[in-house]
């Protein structure tokens, strides 16, 4: 599975659960993936999906889903989130307890041909994931503290971008906070893939809305 650069990942933990699949159509034809925040109330003080629901939002969609585990013990459910359908499977670079945990969820991502990734928290120091680099396809820098939708997008994140950039060939993500403005900074820095959910989902016009993000890319 090959992509290109530059692309709008819509976070379905903004969409309306009570018409998820309608959402999920009028989107669609905009969207380059699907962001599926997987949270377990452990990790982060919330939760929201499991492999069930990602399960169904694969047989009605043909968008790749990048799937983000927010919980302990990410080696224990991958199989069964990539199993469900995810194409990219990102953990937290926090939830893992040595380098070796780190390297077995890689493995485990790659054996099932889908795209591996780390994320890390605004506070985590980008060093912490200087010894997978080689190995990973995506880094997700996380703009807001990871657990819930709707807040205000960290400036640190665009330092740690530009860090990574500096040093990853990979496709780098940010998610949190993403609107037209921090959109435009977080492409500048060097960001791909750009992940936001109440800016798309609670716009007046969703379609002027994505246009708005992909034209951050158009201005590099």
């Amino acid at each position: 599975m090959e992509l290109n650069k530059g692309l709008i990942a819509p976070s379905l933990l903004s969409a309306d659960f009570s018409c998820l699949f309608k959402d999920i159509a009028d989107v669609e034809p905009l969207a380059d993936l699907w962001h599926v925040d997987v949270m377990d109330g452990h990790f982060v003080p919330n939760i929201t999906i499991g492999p069930f629901i990602v399960k169904a939002i694969n047989k009605i969609t043909d968008v790749p889903l990048d799937v983000h585990l927010m919980i302990e013990n990410p080696n224990r459910y991958a199989n069964a989130f990539l199993d469900a359908g995810a194409r990219f499977l990102t953990a937290h670079i926090e939830a893992f307890s040595s380098q070796d945990e780190v390297k077995e969820f890689i493995s485990i991502v790659k054996s099932k041909g889908a795209k591996a990734g780390l994320s890390i928290k605004p506070a985590t120091e980008v060093a912490e994931l200087m010894p997978f680099l080689s190995d990973l396809d995506m880094i997700l820098v996380m703009s807001v503290e990871p657990g819930f939708g709707g807040q205000e997008f960290m400036p640190v994140a665009v330092e740690k971008i530009r860090e990574i950039r500096k040093v990853f060939e990979g496709m780098i993500s940010v998610d949190g906070g993403i609107n037209a403005e921090s959109a435009r900074l977080t492409a500048k820095a060097g960001v791909d893939i750009l992940v936001a959910g109440s800016f798309i989902f609670r716009a007046e016009d969703r379609v002027k809305a994505i246009k708005s993000l992909r034209s951050a890319f158009e201005i590099i």
